[in-house]
């Protein structure tokens, strides 16, 4: 899921998507609307706040 956010986000960034489209997307809840799924190579977790 976190790989198919920042593969939305990136789209976000580069104009592909707009930016109020992202809610609208993470409430659709359905991965075909999302952009691409980016490869978990170099993505990792960082911290977790609760």
């Amino acid at each position: 899921m976190v790989r198919t956010i920042v593969g939305t986000l990136l789209e976000v960034g580069k104009g592909k998507i707009d930016y109020l489209e992202m809610k609208k997307i993470l409430e659709a809840k359905n991965r075909k609307k999302a952009g691409k799924t980016v490869p978990a190579k170099g993505l990792f977790l960082m911290k977790v706040k609760y």
